[in-house]
């Protein structure tokens, strides 16, 4: 039997002999390929793929034995533990009992000059350290556990979302594995700073991506993420999320434009996206923080409410 060739490992989930198993696919831009499934006990092996895919066992308990690049191992999981596959590597994998995954690939053709800058041309991972069974990171486990809370919020994360998520979680995989990225040293120079933070705003309904940013301060997105953290004091992620909800109070309480505008004014496909994550960090939904702010037969709540707001912010 000729075993078919998959051009990634998103392509191998939607078509392969797995994929009635899925629960949930997003793409972010053919950055990362986000996956969720429910599988039962048995051969949960995958065929070669250029992709670099980092599973996660969401409930644990079970035993899991093959080989994924590293050579053979048979381990118990843990709840929230890893296992690493490396790319282009037809990975054996048994598993003893029903269980639930959630996995990220990464298409090295995306990441790798990336990857490479970041690492001065020198980029590796010790996958036969790293792809030896279940591994613990609380780095990498919180970093994938906000990337499925964009997914849920926004449908599929943004270009800079995701790739900001990505820069993260392999960068801690490359400490893990010994080779960690030099440290960049120090935050953006003033003027990087300034003209980074004008093009967020000017490109708000935009899907600006991490590596447009980083071009205009010269850097690696790697290391312009991290400096930008140094700088203004979150991450790239979340200071654009932060832009788009002051982006989206700021019009709901000045203009008459409807919500589906707002949305696609600061940068969320619809207006059930934005609804989901204005009350996520609002509190309320857009109509209602409009009627707040602006219904003056209640004077006294629409202050403090938007006072409440604006403190948030």
């Amino acid at each position: 039997m000729t075993v078919p060739a998959y051009n990634s490992f998103a392509q191998w989930y939607s078509n392969g002999h797995l994929a009635h198993y899925v629960r949930t696919m997003k793409s972010a831009g053919g950055i990362i390929h986000l996956l969720e499934a429910s599988q039962p006990a048995g051969d949960m092996s995958d065929p070669a793929v250029p992709d670099l895919v980092l599973y996660q066992d969401l409930h644990g308990g079970s035993r899991v034995s093959g080989d994924m690049g590293g050579g053979r191992f048979d381990v118990r999981s843990e709840k929230g533990s890893f296992f690493l596959s490396a790319p282009r590597f037809a990975n054996t994998v048994l598993v003893d009992d029903a269980h639930e995954l959630r996995s990220l690939s990464f298409p090295l053709a995306q990441w790798q000059p990336v990857l490479d800058e970041a690492a001065d041309g020198r980029f590796s991972l010790d996958y036969q350290k790293l792809s030896m069974g279940a591994f613990a990171s609380p780095t990498i486990r919180l970093a994938v556990r906000n990337l499925w809370a964009l997914c849920d919020e926004e449908g599929a994360p943004s270009r800079l979302l995701a790739q900001a998520a990505g820069c993260e979680i392999l960068a801690e995989l490359c400490r893990l594995g010994g080779t960690p990225f030099t440290s960049a040293k120090g935050g953006l120079a003033p003027w990087t700073e300034r003209r980074c933070l004008e093009l967020l705003r000017e490109r708000l309904s935009e899907d600006i991506s991490l590596d447009e940013l980083a071009a205009e301060a010269q850097l690696s997105p790697f290391h312009f993420a991290r400096m930008f953290k140094q700088s203004v004091g979150e991450p790239p992620r979340v200071y654009l999320t932060r832009l788009r909800m002051e982006k989206a109070c700021e019009l709901l309480a000045q203009t008459d434009l409807p919500v589906t505008e707002i949305a696609q004014e600061v940068g969320y496909s619809s207006n059930q996206v934005l609804a989901r994550v204005f009350i996520k960090h609002q509190r309320m939904s857009p109509s209602d923080y409009r009627r707040v702010v602006r219904d003056p037969a209640r004077p006294s709540i629409s202050l403090r409410a938007h006072s409440a707001l604006e403190g948030r912010q």
